[in-house]
């Protein structure tokens, strides 16, 4: 469990410092042999080819990966979790203290984001080789027993019941990583020999395949086109290896003594022969894919229903409990459709296509009409329907409506504008302030996603969060600011021509996440995780100014 809860750590911090551009570099690549090496390098920092197998999904169901790249980079994936076991299977344990001592202070003792999740990161990896450890030390009395060696003995002997168990056990830790790191150690430690393990570990390979097939079980057909095709190939393949080196090789081979490390090299080199065959049959496998798993025909599905104007019925009000659940319900609506304007802002910023920034801006009057629903809905409620803590509730999603609309404002009001000025003046932003503002943009897409979890749950933590995060585009629109000066100051031609547009931009970026984030300010309040102010209220009498 150890082991399980390092590993998740590890990816919970890459994510949150990297997670919102994932998607950019993702969906940038134009050849398989790209995307393989985007997948790989991916792996090796989440430490999970599930993990990535699931990012690669949710941007095959949007649309913004096509299949033969998508399963590129799931390939490339399982290729990077092989590597990380190479680095976890060394004999690291001298570098825990000093893992642990420095991703402690970092995430104690500092407030930026990244040096934060940097600290986590470092634990996360010092808890992965203690457990590691605990792992060999939990073995040596088992090592003496009477049973082991039968038990050894039985899976070197019947190589096709341990693929089965090495399947079964990836698949229930829902980690590669995690039961590939398992077998190593077992072999290391000499509870298992290296013909037994070598079947784990063909086995565990298949079972890692299986798992974001069951948990993208209910995407969209894109996404599960993708896993499924990883899972054949890489079933096939799996199967070959097995009973090539069970039935081929010589058992003086399998039976000899081997370290833990020739098992790695082992896993390292059936991921690494996999990609190699795989990737040249990438785009060539989805005509035979699709034609075998065709799309759902729309003719026999009846017609979908307009989407109501919205979700309140003033009528028809109900409960308190029923009117806060509808508000809520409708505040969701409004974000979705902000998140709506607000996606395509980058897109629009190279293409300055007109007719797009038009519907974006027609957007913003359904978001108008949003708020004039809930403004209605909210003054219509009975004054001795609710008490007091419901009134205030009401109050404070009216006022998240807003903040919301106000959102909306900035999007069709300011940033559309600025699309349309960057085109009618035919600037370009410098490279390094283009990429700065697409971190940005990445970034507050990612935070309106957590805005509305924190709406549906209450949750603190995530609230909590989600400030954080407001105080980290603050920072990152600083950094940004005083990064551009220097460019103006170095008489780099085109941050001159786009000045006025970039700081703009940084501003209206800044607000625009304010009004997303303030949903997070009344669950702060209500728990005691905001002060009312940062001034120093009392002064000693020896600082104040005479009157």
């Amino acid at each position: 469990m150890l082991l399980l809860f390092a590993v998740r750590l590890v990816r919970t911090g890459i994510e949150r410092s990297y997670g919102a551009s994932f998607k950019r570099v993702m969906t940038g690549q134009r050849s398989v042999a790209g995307a393989s090496a985007v997948g790989m390098v991916l792996a090796l920092v989440l430490q999970s080819s599930a993990a990535v197998a699931l990012l690669t999904a949710g941007f095959a169901t949007s649309g913004a990966l096509g299949f033969g790249t998508g399963l590129a980079i799931v390939l490339g994936g399982d290729l990077g979790s092989a590597l990380i076991i190479l680095v976890l299977s060394a004999d690291l344990d001298w570098l825990v203290p000093v893992l642990l001592a420095v991703g402690g202070w970092l995430f104690v003792k500092t407030e930026t984001k990244k040096l934060r999740q940097a600290g986590r990161i470092l634990m996360g990896v010092a808890l992965i080789l203690i457990s590691l450890q605990f792992l060999r030390d939990a073995m040596a009395p088992i090592r003496e027993s009477t049973f082991l060696p039968v038990i050894s003995e039985y899976l070197a002997r019947d190589y096709i019941t341990a693929f089965l168990v090495g399947c079964a056990l990836a698949f229930l830790m829902h980690s590669s990583v995690a039961a590939i790191l398992m077998c190593v150690t077992l072999v290391q430690v000499g509870a298992l020999p290296f013909a037994a393990g070598l079947s784990l570990v063909f086995g565990a390979n298949l079972g890692s395949a299986f798992i974001p097939v069951w948990l993208t079980r209910g995407m969209a057909l894109p996404a599960r086109r993708i896993v499924f095709s990883n899972l054949v190939m890489r079933g096939i393949w799996a199967i070959i290896a097995l009973f090539a080196t069970n039935l081929l090789l010589d058992t003086n081979v399998l039976s000899a003594e081997h370290s833990g490390q020739s098992l790695v090299i082992a896993h390292i080199a059936f991921n690494a022969s996999m990609v190699l065959l795989a990737l040249p049959f990438c785009n060539w496998l989805q005509i035979p894919v699709e034609r075998y798993w065709p799309d759902e025909t729309s003719a026999s599905e009846p017609p979908v229903p307009s989407r109501p104007p919205t979700a309140l019925d003033p009528s028809n009000i109900g409960t308190p409990t029923q009117a806060l659940s509808s508000l809520k319900r409708e505040l969701l609506r409004m974000t979705e459709l902000v998140e709506a304007m607000f996606h395509p802002v980058m897109t629009l910023y190279q293409s300055g296509e007109k007719g797009a920034i038009r519907s974006v801006q027609d957007l913003d009057q359904e978001v108008n009409d949003c708020l004039a629903h809930i403004r209605g809905f909210v003054a219509g409620i009975p004054s001795d329907l609710m008490d007091k803590e419901c009134r205030n509730m009401a109050r404070e999603m009216l006022e998240y409506a807003v903040r919301l609309e106000t959102a909306g404002d900035v999007v069709a009001a300011r940033l559309m504008v600025l699309a349309g000025n960057l085109n009618k003046a035919d600037a370009t932003f410098s490279d390094e302030g283009w990429l700065e503002l697409q971190q940005m943009h990445e970034t507050i897409l990612a935070n309106i996603k957590l805005a509305s979890n924190v709406l549906i749950s209450d949750d603190l933590e995530s609230a909590r969060m989600l400030n954080m995060e407001k105080t980290e585009i603050k920072h990152a629109e600083r950094r940004s600011r005083k990064r551009h000066f220097k460019r103006l100051q170095s008489g780099m031609a085109e941050s001159l021509a786009s000045s006025d547009i970039h700081l703009e931009t940084l501003r209206a970026f800044r607000d625009f996440n304010s009004n997303i984030a303030a949903v997070a300010t009344p669950i702060l309040y209500a728990n005691g995780q905001l002060l009312e102010t940062r001034l120093i209220e009392e002064m000693s009498s020896s600082k104040k100014t005479p009157s």
